[in-house]
């Protein structure tokens, strides 16, 4: 009995460890909230890292995530950015996803190579460009 606690005590500090070593990975450099809306209506926020590039900001998301299947199916979206609300248009860049990829890995460093371990490869990701809406 002695040695099943003991087990079950590491593995409950290896499961701690990893939550917190993704915590620290994902939110340590800049996090933006989106705000898609569900299937009900209900805003939907989901905090996401973002580059700019060429004077736009970028998300990079997998095809098969809530978030960027909720993205697909609305015309605008808004993005909470240094405390600042706005609407966006959003637009595919896939052509762009290696240099969005390497972005990513320049900013956010040894966490966005915590995040790639931790989720698997980059390959399939998606690179989305941000626009402002205009009205």
């Amino acid at each position: 009995m002695k040695y099943v606690l003991w087990i079950v005590g590491i593995l409950v500090v290896l499961i701690a460890a990893m939550i917190g070593l993704q915590l620290a990975a994902s939110e340590r450099v800049e996090v933006i909230e989106l705000i898609t809306m569900d299937e009900n209506g209900e805003p939907a926020i989901t905090r996401l890292w973002v580059v700019d590039h060429d004077g736009y900001p970028y998300l990079r998301g997998e095809s098969e995530s809530g978030w960027f299947q909720r993205l697909q199916s609305q015309e605008l979206v808004e993005m909470t950015r240094n405390g600042e609300t706005m609407s966006y248009r959003h637009e595919l860049q896939n052509d762009q996803i290696s240099t969005i990829n390497q972005l990513m890995r320049d900013k956010y460093t040894w966490g966005d190579e915590v995040i790639e371990f931790m989720v698997g490869s980059r390959g399939p990701s998606n690179a989305v460009k941000l626009t402002v809406n205009q009205p």
